[in-house]
Order: structure tokens, then sequence, then C-alpha cells
């Protein structure tokens, strides 16, 4: 029976899932009616726990599955899971991310090549993966989350800044690859959001010059985001949700920012 929500009858795989921003995504989707397989690191006890309870919250199948997104064959069978448990896969969406700065010539190797195989190397094989999917089904929608240094570079952050501008140009390449189905494939770039990384990020800051967290927080985003304001994880959620709708059909090939102006400089 029908419920109203928009994206009833519709699966979606959301990588790196288990908190922050991709946690947001997944709750939109699920509260929209879509059914989700989770995905990401953490304690086995408290991941079933948040599995749970966004199952109870949203009336909607949430499952879990570990792969690490270091290991295509573990993406793989975590698409082919998806599409098992549900009876097909409608909507990815890759967000699995890590981070590291250093300057180039201090920068770890081991760090460089993690980097890209998670921020980048990892939605190529997802990607490859959940198509056929989509195409049985007649519909898809991919969306990569990106970020503002998918558009812009920053210091010290080398790995993640060619990460994600190359997930830029695997997004245009899907988008026209797909441009007569009825699958798109866009980005959303957000700015500075307040997850764990971007705490951790602050607090390192704080203690080397001695400030406050508070204090911190403001100044990075006082040098790069011109509102003033962290982007929030459920901000994200709802611009996802909008691109996996009708609305958004003929919206593919192009990046989504949510950056508090930052890359209108």
């Amino acid at each position: 029976m029908p419920t109203g929500k928009t994206l009833d009858g519709k699966a979606a795989l959301v990588t790196g899932s288990t908190s922050g921003i991709g946690l947001a995504m997944a709750r939109a989707l699920a509260m929209e009616g879509c059914s989700v397989m989770l995905n990401g690191l953490g304690d086995a006890a408290e991941i079933e726990k948040t599995r749970a309870a966004l199952e109870r919250e949203s009336g909607s199948a949430v499952k879990f599955h570990g792969a690490d997104m270091t290991k295509p064959e573990e993406i793989r069978d975590a698409v082919a899971e998806t599409a098992k448990a549900f009876g097909g896969l409608h909507i990815l969406v890759n967000n699995a991310g890590i981070q590291h700065t250093a300057p180039i010539d201090d920068f770890p190797e081991g760090k460089w090549d993690a980097i890209i195989a998670i921020n980048l190397s990892a939605a190529f094989h997802s990607t490859k993966a959940a198509l056929p999917h989509m195409r049985e089904a007649g519909w898809g929608r991919i969306v990569n989350t990106a970020s503002a240094h998918g558009l812009v570079a920053s210091v010290n952050k080398a790995a993640y800044v060619a990460a994600k501008h190359g997930i830029m140009g695997l997004t245009k390449v899907t988008a026209l690859e797909t441009a007569e189905e009825p699958i798109t494939c866009n980005t959303i770039n957000p700015g500075w959001v307040r997850t764990p990384l971007v705490e951790a990020q602050i607090e390192a800051r704080a203690k080397e010059n001695g400030t406050s967290v508070e204090e911190e927080a403001l100044k990075l985003l006082s040098e790069k985001q011109p509102s003033k304001k962290f982007t929030t994880p459920e901000q994200l959620g709802g611009v996802l949700v909008f691109l996996c709708s009708d609305a958004a059909e003929q919206i593919t090939g192009v990046p989504i920012t949510a950056d508090g102006g930052w890359t209108a400089q």
C-alpha cells in the first residue's frame, strides 16, 4: 500500500554510513521509504544499535554490510547483497572517506594510497557493480559525496584534493555514459561540516594554538566559509533526497554545493 513517501520501493547502498554525513544521508533516504544498506566502520554492537534504531524510526528495512572500501571484491559483494536483500538496487551513495594532512614532501605514501583507494577508487568499483542493477530496474541515482575540495584546493591536503577532483571527473563520465537512460550521477560538495573528522582537526588546532575549541571552529569557518556556519549532515540528507526525486531527473553530471559560499569566492 502506498505510504506517500517519495522513495517507496527503492533500495540504496550508502557507504561510510555508520556515523556523520553518511548516517544522516541514510536516515534521510529511509525516512522517505527507501530500504537502506548501511556500511562503515565502528563497534559491531554500536552499529547494530544504530541499524535497529533507524529501522524502527523510519519503518523502512535497514541492513548492514561491513565491506572494506579498499577491497574491490568486498565492494562488489556489498552491491550484490544489497540487491539480493531488497530485490534490487536503485540508489548508490558513495560517501566513504578518510583524511590526512601534511605537506607533499612529508606526505606518507601509505596514506596517499589509502585515501585514493577509499575516497576515489571505491566509487569506481561500486558504480561499476551497481549500474547493471539500475539498468535492470530501469531507474537509478548515483550520488557521490565530493567536497568544496573537489572544486578548489587547500595546502597540506594533496591526496584528499586529488581524490575529490577525481570524483568530479568520474561523476561527469558516469553522467555522460548514462545520459540517455533514466539514471543520473551527481556530486554533493559540502564545505565544513562538523563531523568527528572535522572536530579532530579543530581540536588539534586548538591544542597547537592554545585556544578554545569554539574559537578555533570560528577561525576555521572564517578562513573558507563566508556564511561562518557549518553545513549540517541533515541539510546534506535533504539535498540527497532532492537529487533522488523526479524534480532532479535532468540534473546530472554536476556538483551541488553546500559550502556557505566557499567556492563562490
